[in-house]
């Protein structure tokens, strides 16, 4: 499936085989330290980001979840 824009597709391309690859060979075997795949998401969440800012959609009341959602709320 593509990105909601078409410079962002390789990049969830790249996030898609780290994660899969990650939860096959590491989490399914217990090894859930640690987050490898974390700079290809933020990259690729960015990208996602600036697509839906010129293509003018509408998100508002939507929530977005990432590595630093839960972070937050946990915090305060």
């Amino acid at each position: 499936m593509n990105s909601v824009g078409e410079a962002c597709t390789e990049l969830k391309r790249e996030y898609d085989q780290c994660f899969n690859r990650w939860f096959a060979e590491k989490f399914l075997k217990g090894e859930s330290a640690g987050d490898p795949c974390l700079q290809l998401f933020q990259r690729y969440q960015l990208c996602v980001q600036k697509a839906i800012k010129e293509k003018d959609i509408p998100i508002e009341g939507l929530e977005f979840m990432g590595p630093s959602k839960g972070k937050a709320e946990n915090s305060s």
